[in-house]
């Protein structure tokens, strides 16, 4: 079964640049170039990822890419003109899975769209179903699932990667680079700077044991605290 990408471009030759190369490799793809139109889609469910720009006519795109992670999580590869570190720093610390900028390689895209579909269907860790913490933390990647004190977590993809990957190893440190190519698959210059960001929201999401949960070594990066339950 093929995923269903929206492609919310409010140029159309683009878009339907997109489209073509989008469907050649084997992907249901909708489009639109409506702001409004998109949260509809998403609010109607059936959405697998979006690529979305940010510089829509009617609606900011930052609406969308929030309303894409409102609910049932659906990873956003943001495509803009916004081409400076600090812009793609900020897509990425507001959600975005990904940020491709114009102009940009059409099979560039695809393969970064389907990097992000490989990883939303849980390959980024191997912790398969385990729990952590005598009980208290439950990863299941089956269900793509993470539940702390019995609360299920609502996390971002990058949340769940940089979670599940920690997990795969309690103790054993993560440098920024090692999360940055386990998580995304790839790096660009000044993205280590947004994996501190990325860490803050999931340890917002994990509460007030979040730092014995994914502690900080200095100088060096992250780990799991909690140790694996045998």
């Amino acid at each position: 079964m093929s995923d269903t990408v929206l492609v919310v471009e409010d140029d159309r030759e683009l878009r339907d640049v997109v489209r073509r190369y989008l469907e050649r490799a084997g992907h249901a793809v909708h489009t639109t170039g409506s702001g409004a139109e998109a949260l509809s889609r998403l609010a109607a469910g059936g959405v697998d990822l979006v690529v979305l720009d940010l510089g829509l006519p009617d609606v900011d795109g930052l609406e969308v890419l929030a309303a894409a992670h409102d609910g049932p999580q659906v990873p956003v590869v943001v495509l803009t003109a916004r081409s400076t570190v600090e812009e793609r720093i900020d897509g990425l610390r507001r959600g975005a899975d990904d940020y491709v900028t114009k102009p940009f390689s059409p099979t560039e895209l695809v393969l970064r769209v389907e990097a992000v579909l490989h990883r939303t269907r849980g390959t980024a860790g191997s912790v398969a179903s385990a729990c952590f913490g005598g009980g208290r933390l439950r990863l299941d990647e089956q269900r793509h699932e993470a539940v702390l004190d019995g609360d299920r977590l609502d996390l971002t993809p990058t949340e769940w990667g940089l979670l599940t990957t920690l997990a795969a190893a309690p103790g054993r440190v993560y440098s920024r680079y090692e999360l940055i190519n386990r998580v995304r698959g790839y790096e660009f210059p000044g993205y280590e700077r947004t994996i501190d960001s990325h860490v803050k929201n999931l340890r917002r999401k994990l509460g007030p044991d979040a730092a014995g949960v994914v502690e900080t070594v200095l100088g060096v990066g992250y780990r799991l605290g909690w140790t694996h339950d045998r």
